[in-house]
């Protein structure tokens, strides 16, 4: 059985991004794909396969659009497989660059392809939600608490629909 200690309340700020530029700072990058068994009342239950390694993800509704419970379990890459399966409307694939910030925070950029071909988003946890954070010259708008962007409404209604 899992440890419920594992859970924590993740806060988050999202962006979307201007220009590539963010590619020279990247540090590290993998291709993740992901998709959402269930999606219920701001509840989702999320598998995701980033490069060869497989993971199960909770998250429990959002408070303001900053922060939700997370608990994340690795699970194996054939599970993981599996899993995808079964998600409804299909899953995400994207690449992820890890982009230092400064002060341990990393700036993850998210460059979709597929269906959400040509949308390019970033991350951002910090530790509360009024973390200052220095905006790199890359960095558009902020999206965060804008549904249209979280990763389960992109399965069932992609980028390139809009």
């Amino acid at each position: 059985m899992a440890d419920v200690n594992n859970m924590h309340v993740e806060t988050e700020r999202k962006f979307l991004v201007k220009d590539a530029s963010y590619k020279s700072e990247a540090v590290k990058s993998y291709r993740i794909k992901q998709g959402y068994i269930a999606h219920d009342g701001g509840n989702t239950v999320r598998v995701r396969v980033r490069d060869n390694e497989g993971f199960l993800t909770i998250k429990g509704p959002s408070f303001g659009g900053m922060s939700r419970a997370e608990w994340e379990i690795g699970i194996s890459l054939a599970d993981a497989d599996a899993l995808l399966q079964l998600c409804h409307g299909g899953f995400i694939d994207k690449t992820r660059h890890l982009v230092p910030c400064g002060d341990g925070l990393f700036w993850e950029v998210d460059e979709f392809h597929g269906e959400n071909d040509g949308l390019v988003m970033a991350e951002i946890e910090v530790p509360s939600v009024d973390t200052a954070f220095p905006r790199p010259s890359w960095l558009g708008d902020e999206v965060t608490g804008d549904r249209r962007f979280y990763n389960s409404y992109l399965t069932h209604c992609p980028f390139k629909t809009w």
